[in-house]
């Protein structure tokens, strides 16, 4: 794969094998979802390596969060692209999606044989309030690396209320950059730095439009289910700010409520297992596209999970290509630089709210309380790796 960088010093090469090798180490390791996927990022590719500092690191996280996509997956592909350029971060892009979007494709399957053969999925019943205990973990962890003030902990309590009393996708961009706003009104308070002409390149967000463009289009002309998909997960991939969780209800109301593809129990037995995986949870988009053409057996199935993949991962890397490329003279605003601050906070409020009204059904069910609240334990006071706590999770529920 590395072939795919051709020309390049012997240094260079293996510092890019390196590179690649640890995006694939935390794409295998990193459960329960973006904010555990920074803490990771942070250990591996800032206090292990080196490749960049801790507040880089931060800088490119709250970047990206105020783009449309996968938080996670345009943090380490931009990352890719700062040490080795479009090439080497195309194939970090690839490497970090593989075994998640592998994983999710195979359940999708399994599953849709299951219904099939109208077997229950009660063995996934645990997966869920699994997912919800790390998402607690991990924004707890988050919270005390990014809240550093009292101003950023009122801003992260008021996003939690505002995006839980108000349950809509939109409210998640709006969270956000009222936090970014307010922040950036204490600008005062950053160094002045010597500012350049802002130079824009185009190309990547022409790209971007003439794709969304081109796809709706061509599905509404040919009216093909794989090019359909495509362009469903390119628009929802298009318009959801604030990682997994904020897809999770747009993808809902598309595929079960309007469109019927996957039933209720389907899709939430694929969220928590989405939650659960190692990598980006974004790869719940390959379960859906999967399930969506099993009429069409195993070839289709295996085609809609890599239209969907495709759809659902193309617009946040054509985004971040776009606005990384001028990045550096941007942040150079104290005014951006301030703004940072409340955008990492008001993003660790919406994580508390999400994991507050993921939690919000099982409250009835006292297994399910239990299966959360151990789960916090076991992350909190031992060194258990998270896939064995899925493992015993998968056991129980077929066992009980």
């Amino acid at each position: 794969m590395i072939n795919y960088l051709p020309h390049l010093k012997p240094v260079r090469k293996i510092r890019y094998i390196i590179f690649l090798k640890d995006v694939l180490i935390l794409a295998l390791t990193t459960f329960g979802g973006p904010q555990v996927h920074l803490a990771m990022m942070f250990d591996r590719f800032v206090k292990k390596r080196g490749y960049l500092t801790e507040d880089e690191l931060m800088e490119l996280n709250a970047l990206c969060q105020i783009l449309p996509g996968p938080t996670s997956t345009q943090t380490v592909t931009a990352l890719g692209f700062k040490i080795g350029g479009p090439n080497l971060a195309y194939l970090t892009l690839l490497i970090w999606c593989l075994p998640a979007v592998a994983i999710m494709t195979a359940f999708g399957m399994m599953v849709g044989y299951l219904q099939e053969e109208h077997q229950s999925l009660r063995f996934a019943r645990f997966i869920q309030p699994m997912a919800v205990g790390f998402l607690i973990v991990a924004g707890y962890r988050i919270a005390r690396k990014v809240i550093k003030t009292q101003s950023g902990l009122m801003l992260a309590i008021l996003a939690a209320l505002t995006a839980y009393v108000f349950r809509s996708p939109y409210v998640t961009p709006v969270v956000i950059l009222a936090g970014g706003l307010t922040t950036a009104l204490t600008y005062e308070k950053q160094t002045v730095m010597e500012k350049k002409p802002i130079r824009i390149e185009w190309a990547n967000f022409f790209l971007w439009l003439g794709v969304l463009v081109g796809a709706a289009i061509l599905g509404a002309v040919t009216q093909l289910l794989p090019v359909r998909l495509f362009e469903n997960f390119y628009r929802n991939g298009s318009l959801v700010f604030g990682g997994g969780q904020v897809l999770t209800p747009m993808l809902y109301n598309e595929f079960v409520a309007f469109k019927h593809y996957l039933s209720r129990e389907e899709f939430l037995s694929g969220l928590g297992m989405a939650q659960a995986i190692p990598g980006p949870v974004f790869a719940f988009a390959s379960y859906v596209g999967a399930l969506s053409m099993r009429s069409e057996g195993t070839y289709g199935q295996l085609i809609g999970s890599a239209v969907s993949t495709a759809g659902i991962f193309l617009p946040g890397t054509f985004l971040i290509f776009f606005v990384y490329r001028f990045w550096n003279q941007l942040k150079r605003y104290r005014a951006v630089r301030a703004s940072l601050d409340g955008i990492n906070a008001a993003s660790t409020g919406l994580t508390a709210a999400a994991a507050l009204a993921l939690f919000e059904p099982m409250a009835p069910n006292w297994p399910m309380v239990a299966t959360v609240l151990g789960t916090i334990l076991v992350l909190e006071l031992t060194k258990l790796p998270p896939f064995l706590l899925i493992m015993a999770g998968l056991v129980l529920g077929v066992l009980l």
